[in-house]
């Protein structure tokens, strides 16, 4: 039986999304405001409605407490909420501007996935407020995100049909076309299923698509963390397996090379020795342009290669980036940035710090020739 007991009507324009927590109910719209209302009774918070977004607001959800809400919108920026006062937490802004579509916390609440228009995926720190890890899917608007159970995965899906899985640094550990016309919502389910033969469990995930499809996935988490925790042994890329290079081509984007890198057994060793001309002659790659993207790419790995045994100390590692800086430059919010990545920032009229999205005082950079000198010191101590 079902029965309807109430009906809203306060939002000034379509109703993009609603959300519970354990006492409230969310919703948020195209007028740009998030809207909250106790379960109790339906009535509308004190300090309802939420206003910061310029424009639409896409997606809301609830930390797990339901002390937080997260909303996302078409100005770039995924905004925190303290849900008992209405005060603004953390303005998150998505690294490239674009309009972003989806948000959802871990389930433990440590982290906030952001997924954008042009396709990238930001992981952030929920409690610091601070990007850590940044991706992207080569094609289409990520439009759904969901976290596996225990918080290790999370699926990202894109209007393009591709379902995406991550771990929780960000790896891309795989990638297919799951709905040939999109997908437009992904789930896990919270039990676990068992296999008793193998003694592998497995969770369930559901992907739902514009082909009028819902399609039901298997993820075997002993198998993916097994591996994982293989890959976290293996300091050295020219240890990786030809699975290990797959899984580094979709982290770049170049899930198209995949297939190719397979049928002439690369791995990690004969990656790093690939050049232009063997991409060329050997692998049938006729793109310059691709060519030269995974030639710039092995090459970073050729540099990191000679560094990852020691670990680079964060202080080294640029905050937008999260890669070792090169030309650092201190910004007025007093922290330090690779110059090309804070310019880069600012010139997408981002007048707000990447670390505490307040607004900088100046924006001149002024070279950090200190931290220069320390990391080329730490370079000839952990290069020899």
């Amino acid at each position: 039986m079902v029965k309807l007991i109430h009906t809203l009507a306060d939002h000034g324009d379509d109703v993009n999304c609603c959300a519970f927590s354990s006492s409230l109910l969310a919703t948020c719209s195209l007028d740009k405001t998030i809207r909250l209302y106790s379960l109790s009774d339906f009535t509308e918070l004190p300090h309802s409605p939420l206003k910061f977004h310029t424009y639409a607001v896409h997606c809301c959800c609830f930390s797990p407490s339901g002390h937080v809400l997260a909303s996302c919108s078409t100005d770039g920026t995924t905004v925190l909420w303290n849900t008992q006062n209405g005060e603004t937490l953390a303005v998150m802004e998505q690294p490239t501007g674009s309009p972003v579509r989806v948000c959802q916390f871990s389930p433990d609440s440590t982290c906030l996935v952001s997924g954008a228009a042009d396709g990238t995926v930001v992981l952030w720190n929920a409690q610091s407020y601070k990007l850590y890890r940044c991706g992207s899917v080569k094609d289409g608007s990520l439009v759904a995100c969901a976290f596996s159970p225990n918080g290790n995965l999370f699926v990202t899906g894109s209007s393009c049909g591709d379902l995406t899985v991550w771990d929780d640094t960000m790896r891309c550990l795989h990638s297919e076309k799951a709905h040939d016309l999109g997908i437009t919502c992904c789930d896990f389910s919270s039990q676990p299923v068992s296999d008793g033969e193998r003694g592998l469990q497995f969770f369930r995930l559901a992907s739902c698509g514009q082909d009028c499809q819902i399609k039901i996935w298997v993820v075997s988490f002993t198998h993916i963390f097994a591996r994982s925790t293989e890959d976290q042994a293996k300091q050295f890329t020219e240890d990786w397996s030809e699975d290990d290079v797959s899984v580094w081509l979709c982290a770049q984007g170049l899930n198209d090379l995949v297939g190719i890198f397979k049928m002439n057994n690369i791995d990690g060793k004969e990656l790093l020795n690939l050049t232009k001309e063997s991409l060329a002659d050997d692998l049938k790659i006729e793109s310059l342009g691709l060519r030269s993207k995974v030639l710039r790419k092995i090459e970073e790995l050729r540099t990191k290669v000679k560094t990852l045994s020691s670990g680079i100390p964060d202080e080294f590692l640029c905050p937008i980036t999260r890669e070792l800086m090169k030309d650092p430059v201190i910004a007025s919010d007093g922290y330090s940035y690779e110059k090309e990545a804070m310019e880069n920032w600012i010139s997408k009229k981002k007048r707000t710090s990447p670390m505490t999205n307040l607004v900088l005082p100046s924006v001149v950079l002024t070279p950090n020739r200190t931290l220069k000198m320390a990391i080329s010191r730490w370079l000839e101590t952990h290069q020899k």
